[in-house]
């Protein structure tokens, strides 16, 4: 830090989940992408689907079609099979992350190969820059042995999907966006100060317990995204139990966004253009 500074980044928006749901019917905490917080640039969507109940996501998500950004789906409990039109298949299990640019266009099926038992995990989505919205697309699937975990001072963990926490880096490579995605783990009475870069926008989603965050403690109960202002870093402490809280940062596109549906670019013609590739299979 230069200086010594070391400003905490303070709340800027708080807001709760909303219920939704997507694909088959799956039912989901929709928490970006909400008429309280449209999108935190360059993150677009955040959902989280947790049941018990295969009834809530045994429909899956089958074929549907993405171009112009990214999807990042991190897996807690449960498996999901997933599969493509360019004849990529594979396996999600707890505690892996696929890391999928859509680029120029694919159609992706994601279904859930167990009829029982918990299923949860998130799906986000990040917008990609306009020079690489027609990119090829690419996967990057990390198993959970291969996502490092930082042991913090004072119990605390922190898994490192992507970006960098002292000397361990997550395994994501080559985005845009630059982004930092964290899996925080705090128990009952810990904190956490981590730096965060200069001009990345940042969210905190508390998944399990609630937590403090910011010199104001602001509270950060369980389904709810705290979007943090400006600062060095990012400040969070677990004041009643055990905690876990998903961070992501990124740097902000300030690009324009159009938007339909599966489809992010950057006008409403390239948007028509999207829909006309895809109904002519051209994914």
């Amino acid at each position: 830090m230069d200086g010594g500074m070391n400003r905490p980044r303070p709340v800027a928006r708080l807001a709760r989940g909303m219920p939704a749901s997507d694909g088959a019917g799956v039912k989901l905490n929709r928490v970006i992408g909400t008429p309280q917080i449209a999108d935190v640039d360059p993150f677009l969507m955040l959902d989280e689907f947790r049941s018990d109940d295969a009834a809530d996501y045994i429909a899956g998500f089958p074929d549907h079609p993405h171009r112009g950004f990214e999807t990042v789906t991190y897996m807690l409990a449960g498996r999901m099979r997933h599969g493509d039109n360019k004849g990529h298949t594979g396996r999600l299990e707890a505690g892996s992350v696929q890391w999928m640019t859509a680029g120029r266009g694919i159609v992706h099926s994601e279904m859930p190969e167990q009829e029982n038992g918990l299923m949860q995990g998130f799906q986000l989505w990040v917008n990609l820059p306009a020079k690489d919205k027609m990119t090829e697309p690419r996967y990057q699937e990390i198993p959970p042995r291969d996502i490092p975990v930082a042991a913090l001072p004072g119990g605390v963990t922190v898994k490192v999907i992507a970006g960098t926490v002292g000397d361990t880096t997550g395994p994501i490579n080559g985005i845009a966006t630059e982004p930092i995605l964290l899996d925080l783990a705090l128990p009952a009475g810990g904190r956490l100060s981590l730096p965060l870069p200069h001009g990345h926008n940042a969210f905190l989603y508390a998944f399990e317990g609630e937590a403090a965050v910011g010199e104001t403690a602001t509270r950060l109960t369980r389904g709810s995204i705290a979007v943090l202002g400006q600062g060095d870093s990012v400040l969070l402490t677990a004041p009643a139990g055990a905690a876990r809280v998903l961070l992501a940062a990124g740097r902000p596109l300030n690009e324009p966004v159009a938007r339909y549906g599966p489809f992010v670019m950057n006008t409403p013609d390239q948007l028509r253009q999207a829909i006309l590739d895809f109904q002519a299979g051209r994914f």
